[in-house]
């Protein structure tokens, strides 16, 4: 007699991002693939932490020393990877369909398919919002990926490289890069003050001739003021060392429109520029053909209940950008910031296992640790809570930069473990002190 094995639990995450990675690697460890299939499903195929991606963008940071491979980070931990992109779910047949994989040449490599789940969990993460404002998507550069800030690097070069060849010529040229940044939360304030470290550092580099006067940097924010997260006097300290860079920050200006040559603004008023980069605002990835009747937010969010389970599907968990969570006192839904999808990503891990030995779900309690926003090597600012301390304390300068490395750190060791973690933490240092400044290719 023919014994027909059970079928292996299966459980989907979709997205390999600060949440997806943590949750994949937790669950391989913890189940392995004896009687479980754990299965990442990713549009890319290497991960790097999205706060970080204003330094891949200015060539601070080197992402191919950072990033973490899915294959092998998958044959490490216990899970499978697949190369895809989500375009859509079935949740009565339990399955999700992949769309179809095509080289740069319009080959198909993949062909779309699908992935059979008892339990999936949607980590897609966000996109910038850009609110339909008129030319922005076909003028301005976003950094939601590795690729688009490469992109923005190799534009930035060139436009410098342009800049000292016209100095060259004509010293007495008043050549100048040209930056509008649209976008006064971390993302923008923490790239404008990024730019000044990479300007710095392109002397070292062959272009003699240029330094950060040659610089036209613009930050423009609809809100009262930029860091709207932030404490007022640490935002006003962060809006200071700006200006002292040579930043000009436009608070209260909201942008109309985009054009080919630069930002038009609600008052009227015109900032021209050569790179144009849009950091304001975020709502959750798109999904071509939806997500099957779950409810979403006006943001695009799949809308969560304190277990985070999708309101519609018990089987169907959401966590970080991509979902939804307002807590039972609070006004607004949780920020999307890393430390909210790796808080989340402990939680689902959990509920997983409750889900699947028939126990009762724990609720999801949003610890905020405060906010920290780095100024490149200049300086960083921040507020922090905590007990010890009687409610949120500020913090600048070294203080608040340690605690701000400490954060990728927790990243590293959520997605690497304790024994390689460390290790990785310690070549990271060293890299930062033997690599080159800057990375210009």
């Amino acid at each position: 007699m023919c014994v027909i094995p059970d079928k292996k639990t299966q459980i989907v995450i979709v997205g390999g991002g600060a949440a997806g990675l943590e949750l994949a690697r937790k669950l391989g460890a913890r189940y392995g693939r004896k009687r479980h299939d754990i299965i990442l499903i990713d549009r890319n195929r290497t991960h790097i932490w999205k706060p970080l991606l204003h330094e891949v963008a200015t060539g601070s940071l080197d992402a191919s020393l950072d990033e973490v491979g899915y294959r092998s980070h998958c044959h490490r931990w216990g899970y499978r990877y697949l190369y895809g992109t989500l375009q859509s779910i079935d949740r009565g047949a339990q399955r999700v369909h992949i769309a179809p994989v095509f080289d740069p040449k319009g080959r198909e490599v993949v062909r779309a398919h699908s992935v059979r789940y008892d339990y999936l969990v949607l980590a897609y993460g966000s996109v910038t919002n850009d609110f339909g404002t008129p030319g922005v998507a076909d003028n301005c550069l976003f950094l939601d990926s590795r690729a688009q800030a490469d992109g923005f690097r190799d534009q930035l070069l060139d436009h410098c490289l342009r800049v000292s060849r016209a100095m060259s010529a004509d010293p007495a040229s008043d050549a100048r890069v040209r930056i509008a940044i649209v976008g006064g939360g971390a993302t923008g304030v923490e790239l404008a003050a990024e730019l000044y470290n990479a300007a710095d550092a392109l002397g070292y580099y062959g272009l003699e001739v240029f330094d950060r006067k040659r610089l036209d940097v613009t930050l423009l924010e609809a809100g009262p003021r930029i860091l709207p997260a932030l404490p007022d006097r640490l935002a006003d300290a962060a809006r200071e060392e700006l200006e002292v860079l040579g930043v000009k920050v436009r608070a209260g200006v909201a942008v109309t429109a985009s054009t080919p040559e630069g930002m038009e603004t609600k008052d009227g008023g015109f900032v021209a520029a050569d790179l144009q980069v849009w950091a304001a605002g975020v709502k959750a990835a798109p999904i071509r053909d939806g997500l099957d009747g779950l409810e979403l937010s006006r943001a695009g969010q799949v809308i969560v209940r304190p277990t985070l389970q999708s309101l519609a599907d018990d089987r169907v968990f959401a966590m970080g950008d991509c979902a939804s969570y307002t807590p039972e006192e609070a006004e607004r839904p949780i920020p999307p910031r890393a430390q909210a999808a790796h808080q989340m990503a402990d939680t689902v891990f959990a509920n997983l296992g409750r889900l699947m030995a028939g126990r009762s779900l724990q609720g999801f309690a949003y610890k905020d640790h405060g906010s920290l926003v780095s100024l490149s090597r200049y300086s960083t600012v921040g507020s922090l809570m905590g007990k010890l301390v009687g409610g949120r304390m500020a913090v600048e300068g070294r203080l608040a930069r340690f605690v701000y490395m400490s954060l990728y750190r927790m990243h590293l060791l959520a997605v690497h473990g304790w024994v390689r973690g460390p290790a990785l933490i310690v070549v990271s240092h060293i890299n930062r002190i033997v690599r080159p400044r800057l990375k210009l290719h």
